[in-house]
């Protein structure tokens, strides 16, 4: 049974875990890191968005750096990460561990570590693979790239933050790896929306095409997580649009760094442009759906579920 957040021998050394950044991930990991007894230390561009967070348990602190030794640090691009770092700069001390779950540009990613190691400061890229909800559920993945006796050391937060972890090898190998799970996982996403939106077109109910493609040859385990948010178009946000759009983009940008093109991305890539340009940006990234309605011309229906 795990430890309660009540329950202060949960951890034999109760030291304070910083989490940087309290958008939906930063949030979902933060609850984890409560419901298993560590004191947490929080910070966030915006204040009020740590108050649920404040009245569970979490600290808040100008700069959790400063009296945490290991960290969380959960934010939009790596640009943003280094632009909080610097602000919080004076926080930073050697012997000091940080797992950084962003979704970044892996060279840029591999020289921050780089630049972190030389102050003595061990720099973890450490993306999770899987939506918020997942997280909050303990059923993610971990994708973790660094130093291999630091990955080690952070065996406990492992345990919290997914389901599973995953050594990669290198700083910067897991944002890599991140990338390529993206790829995929955006691509089922898509084709379920676009086989719904299909089967809306030619008079066949989305319920039904979605039971019967969940027992059949064409089942992913993206039908279970976004399939019924689809076919009842409740798009309240476990992972928004626009930031899958954005990871799209860094998948691109690395396949064009090595001369490669990737023909179906790039049409998803459009997709999600056209998506974002129809304002569902900031709806959970099942609103892909919207857009191939809006292009197969299906009539309207209920009003769109938003956040």
């Amino acid at each position: 049974m795990k430890p309660s957040k009540h329950d202060q021998a949960a951890r034999p050394d109760q030291q304070c875990i910083g989490v940087i950044g309290l958008g939906l991930m930063g949030t979902a990991l933060t609850e984890r890191l409560l419901d298993h007894g560590y004191r947490v230390v929080v910070w966030n561009r915006t204040r009020a968005k740590a108050d649920p967070l404040l009245a569970q348990g979490a600290v808040w602190s100008d700069n959790p750096l400063t009296s945490c030794d290991r960290a969380i640090i959960s934010l939009y691009t790596t640009e943003l990460v280094e632009a909080v770092l610097a602000q919080l700069d004076i926080g930073l001390h050697a012997g000091q561990i940080l797992l950084d779950t962003t979704t970044g540009e892996p060279e840029q990613t591999a020289a921050l570590g780089a630049r972190l190691a030389r102050r003595g400061v061990q720099y973890l890229d450490a993306p999770i693979s899987g939506s918020s909800a997942q997280t909050r559920r303990g059923e993610a993945t971990v994708l973790v790239g660094g130093d291999r006796a630091t990955f080690e050391a952070c065996a406990d937060l492992w345990r919290v933050m997914g389901g599973k972890t995953i050594y990669v090898g290198s700083c910067g190998s897991a944002v890599k790896m991140k990338l390529i799970t993206n790829l995929v996982v955006g691509l089922n996403r898509a084709a379920l929306a676009e086989g719904l939106a299909f089967a809306d077109a030619i008079g066949i109910s989305p319920a039904a095409a979605l039971e019967a493609m969940t027992g059949s040859m064409a089942y992913s385990r993206m039908m279970d997580t976004k399939g019924r948010k689809m076919v009842e178009r409740d798009y309240t946000v476990q992972g928004r649009l626009s930031q899958h759009l954005k990871d799209v983009r860094l998948i691109l940008q690395a396949a064009a760094a090595v001369g490669l093109t990737l023909p179906v991305t790039d049409t998803h890539r459009r997709l999600l442009e056209q998506a974002e340009a129809a304002g569902l940006g900031e709806l959970d990234n099942s609103a892909i759906i919207e857009a191939l309605r809006q292009k197969m011309q299906i009539p309207p229906r209920p009003s769109v579920s938003t956040p």
